[in-house]
């Protein structure tokens, strides 16, 4: 999901074209299109003369892909992540993308990839409405 003041303005979902073993990889090759996305929309604002200031932010609920996203002194072990890996280590180095941690509990995400509760998606549809 993107949000621009606020306010969501696109959201993306689709099947992977890779099929990977853990959740480790699907979280990088994510990273990378929600990587993409970004650069786009910041291009397109930058194009319309609406000024940017900082980077976007982006939420991950896995902790080893911040950790290794974040971590300069980080490295790859999988050679088949490593394009996404890269992709983000870039976006994150020429200060486009920012990544922390999303608790599952908060993961507006889920609300569309995900079966839920009722309380819970009542919850995160509020957060994404509000």
């Amino acid at each position: 999901m993107i949000f621009l003041n606020s306010a969501p303005i696109r959201w993306f979902s689709k099947c992977q074209n890779t099929t990977e073993g853990s959740a480790y990889g699907a979280e990088f090759v994510a990273l990378k299109i929600a990587g993409e996305l970004v650069q786009a929309l910041r291009y397109n604002l930058r194009m319309m003369g609406i000024p940017l200031d900082g980077p976007a932010n982006g939420f991950v609920d896995n902790q080893g892909v911040v950790l290794n996203s974040t971590n300069p002194s980080s490295t790859l072990k999988k050679k088949h992540n490593s394009v996404a890996y890269h992709m983000t280590r870039e976006l994150i180095a020429c200060n486009i993308i920012r990544i922390a941690h999303e608790p599952g509990e908060t993961n507006l995400a889920d609300v569309f990839t995900k079966g839920l509760s009722g309380p819970r998606h009542k919850f995160l549809i509020s957060r994404i409405l509000h």
